[in-house]
């Protein structure tokens, strides 16, 4: 099986809260709330360990495990991981309405801030919702979505390309309520 790969569209429809999630939460602290913080100045890592509760502005992040590095041009990175036997999860408020959110879970996610790449492995899944009703959603081993091109693939494997046999992926997406076109 290849990959599914959305026309960017698609893609923009499906998980435009990645690319506009609410810009007010960049200018907002970040409170992060753990049983351990491991602190390692020189090589830049901060290392939160269990319970993680990560709140900035709109976006709330829950993990057993996150992990930010800042590279040495100010770039930053995320890794979060799941306790055993739960997932990791992110909530973000997203622009353009309202009450519009996006909702993804999964046993690790990794963020890219210098490329603008999120990464969902193992058991992915990703909403999009308006108020409480599910607009969009899509699961797999795998989800990928780049930011900057607005390309999105999901996998069959958490290693990132689909296998033939190792099963298959899914999206639902809601019909969108639009004006009459006319005659």
């Amino acid at each position: 099986m290849k990959p599914l790969f959305l026309s960017p569209l698609l893609a923009l429809a499906l998980l435009t809260g990645i690319a506009h999630a609410e810009r007010a939460d960049t200018s907002k602290p970040t409170r992060i709330e753990a049983d351990q913080m491991v602190y390692d100045d020189v090589k830049q890592i901060k290392t939160f360990i269990g319970n993680v509760v990560l709140t900035r502005g709109t976006l709330l992040i829950k993990a057993g495990k996150v992990v930010l590095t800042t590279d040495p041009a100010g770039y930053e990175y995320a890794t979060l991981y799941a306790a055993p036997g739960q997932l990791t999860s992110f909530r973000q408020k997203r622009d353009g309405g309202p009450d519009l959110w996006i909702e993804g879970q999964a046993e690790r996610i990794e963020y890219n801030e210098k490329t603008e790449i999120t990464k969902l492995f193992s058991k992915a899944h990703m909403q999009r919702m308006s108020g409480t009703k599910v607009t969009d959603e899509v699961n797999g081993e795998f989800i990928s979505y780049d930011s900057r091109s607005e390309f999105y693939s999901v996998n069959n494997t958490s290693s990132g390309e689909s296998k033939p046999g190792a099963g298959r992926i899914t999206a639902i997406i809601q019909p969108r309520v639009d004006t009459p076109k006319g005659p």
